[in-house]
């Protein structure tokens, strides 16, 4: 007769384990010896050896009973089953280890491949780096919402690229978005590079909307919660958002993500098209 711990010296397991397995029912309860200590004999280390088996080949313990007490054809279509299973679970596994390989490549994670290759565009056109890290985060979550509209939305980004004042405005937002972010910097941010992405952005505002293009995405697009979490997530990246939304109120816009026409423009827009000088 064996202790529990020459029991688990033989089957190659802990003294922990045979309890564990004791306590789920998985191997018998043994005698207890006149001291009141289990006694265990041969055929627990054969169970316990076979218990392991099945464990360390990947089958989960709520089958294990199961399986020892299976018929041959029973067995076999039991561990058929988990064979294929485990291959499923091999493929998964295989592609956490591809996309945690992809950590090294930055831009590629969490994002489609169109969208990489559109960041490294901007980087090549000298796009500061606070405003990559800004268009990438805002497409990570485009993506995450709309991903079969992604190859579109590529699409038209690399056609709007080819315009010299998208260039020119990336290139401004970038140099804003490396202003500091208290609101004493907001303050002092420079008012007439402000005043020159909203005339820009107002100006291909009016362009896309003349040939539809804002009301077809806005159709596209309706989500507005989600507007929302972009314009919210956009605020909160930089106080100059902020001020820009009022600058383009004055020429008649609003919104930030999705950009609407406003019914009256504002009257101080009106008033600085009309002072002299």
């Amino acid at each position: 007769m064996l202790t529990i711990g020459q029991l688990a010296a033989y089957a190659g397991v802990t003294q922990r384990t045979v309890r564990h397995y004791h306590q789920i029912g998985l191997l018998p309860e043994p005698q207890r010896d006149s001291s009141g200590y289990r006694s265990y004999g041969a055929q627990s280390v054969v169970d316990l050896i076979r218990i392991r088996t099945l464990a360390e080949a990947g089958v989960p313990l709520a089958r294990v009973r199961e399986l020892l007490e299976a018929g041959e054809e029973e067995f076999a279509a039991a561990v058929a089953d988990i064979d294929r299973r485990l291959r499923a679970e091999i493929r998964q596994l295989q592609e956490h280890r591809r996309r945690i390989a992809r950590l090294a490549g930055g831009d590629s994670l969490a994002l489609p491949p169109e969208v990489a290759t559109y960041l490294d565009t901007l980087r090549a056109s000298g796009v500061s780096k606070a405003m990559v890290a800004g268009e990438r985060d805002g497409w990570i979550l485009i993506a995450a919402r709309w991903p079969e509209k992604i190859p579109q939305l590529m699409e038209e980004k690399t056609t709007q690229w080819e315009d010299p004042r998208t260039v020119r405005l990336y290139l401004l937002i970038g140099e804003l978005a490396e202003t500091g972010m208290d609101e004493a910097a907001v303050t002092d941010l420079d008012e007439d590079r402000l005043c020159e992405v909203a005339d820009l952005m107002a100006e291909m505002n009016e362009e896309s909307a003349q040939r539809g293009d804002l009301e077809r995405q806005s159709e596209e697009m309706g989500d507005d919660a989600f507007i929302a979490l972009m314009d919210s997530f956009a605020s909160e990246a930089h106080p100059m958002v902020q001020r820009l939304q009022e600058l383009l109120a004055e020429r008649g816009w609003s919104g930030w993500s999705r950009m609407e026409r406003t019914t009256v423009p504002d009257a101080s827009r009106a008033a600085r098209e009309v002072a002299p000088g």
